[in-house]
């Protein structure tokens, strides 16, 4: 197949890195992938596939005649349909987020819901969505963790502190409100004022840590310790630090943080976002509250208190998170793109 995929930018996220993911295993598997990017566009992740930059913004005049065309965000969508309705190739969506719900432009962003019917998500979740909102029911290709991820053995080493982390990213630009940044911040303040022995730590881009005010203040605060991987070796070494892992996002159709954490041995302790109900399970593997509850610190405190059951959970955790591969989300989108030319081919 010759599939095209517009790609406003590849910058640190993980829907970011679900498109690399995906666009590399198809090219690895023979199939000519194309990204199509606007000038402006940042690469921060390893990417096989030839990258075509154009002259300024997405025009469906860019587009190459392929097999597909894969949209993702819903400023991609208009141009993906207008390229295919000039015979440039058959429309398909992967929808790594449901825009409408917590972004500006809704009333844009829901109507690209109805441009085509050849729809992936990431979740059950999402899928009910976009299926209650839409009438589509689309299919399914969950999130995955490179086996680079794993646990490195590091909590057992002799005088290691207690370590509790999270992410932080840039919250200038008003796209960071279902992270619940604010919440988390104060959660972790009160477990450093509880627990004074305990490591608090922060990880953050190094790229948006350098042109973030606000991060910038976050990593002068003699609460925290800051780190700021820079690709996914430091990340992993970081996570592996971490005895506990917390996220309060409200609002992910995937939450790849909470996963990638699992599978380096952290606890997780997080708030229900919809989307991470795929793999984490509260008490099983997992200690996850609802957002109006107010009980992340307090469930990541428990856990500082009974190393029991925090090894419980973190051996439980990495072991359920080990079906969750790159190369099984591959095949399953490369699964559903055949069904969709099928599908198309029959009309």
């Amino acid at each position: 197949m010759r599939i095209v995929f517009p790609v406003l930018t590849l910058c640190r996220g993980g829907a970011q890195r679900m498109l690399a993911e995906l666009t590399n295993r198809l090219s690895y598997r023979g199939h000519e992938v194309i990204l199509l990017m606007p000038p402006q566009g940042v690469v921060e992740y390893p990417v096989s596939s030839p990258i075509w930059v154009t002259d300024g913004a997405l025009k469906a005049e860019d587009f190459p005649k392929a097999d597909l065309i894969v949209s993702n965000f819903y400023t991609t969508v208009p141009l993906a349909e207008s390229a295919a309705a000039a015979g440039k190739g058959v429309h398909a969506r992967l929808a790594l987020c449901y825009e409408p719900a917590f972004l500006p432009d809704n009333t844009r962003s829901f109507a690209s819901y109805h441009a085509t019917p050849h729809l992936f998500v990431l979740s059950r979740w999402q899928q009910e969505i976009v299926r209650l909102h839409h009438g589509i029911k689309g299919r399914i290709v969950p999130i995955g963790v490179d086996g680079l991820f794993t646990n490195l053995g590091l909590r057992d080493q002799p005088g290691r502190r207690l370590t509790v982390s999270a992410i932080v990213r840039k919250p200038e630009g008003g796209f960071s409100g279902h992270r619940e940044q604010e919440y988390l911040l104060r959660e972790l303040r009160r477990i450093k004022h509880t627990r004074p022995d305990t490591e608090v730590m922060l990880m953050m881009p190094p790229g948006e840590l350098a042109e973030s005010p606000e991060l910038q203040a976050l990593s002068r605060e003699e609460s925290f310790t800051v780190r700021t991987p820079a690709d996914d070796r430091e990340l992993c070494y970081h996570y592996n630090e971490s005895h506990i892992f917390v996220s309060a996002s409200t609002y992910d159709s995937g939450s790849l943080p909470g996963l990638e954490a699992m599978r380096c041995g952290a606890a997780l302790v997080c708030v229900y976002s919809g989307g991470n109900l795929e793999y984490s399970h509260t008490r099983r593997n997992c200690l996850m509250s609802y957002r109006y509850e107010e009980r992340l610190g307090a469930d990541v405190l428990r856990l500082l208190e009974q190393p029991g059951l925090r090894s419980e959970l973190a051996a439980k955790g990495e072991r359920d998170s080990r079906r969750f591969t790159w190369e099984r989300s591959a095949d399953l989108f490369e699964r559903g793109l055949l069904q969709v030319l099928e599908e198309d081919s029959g009309r």
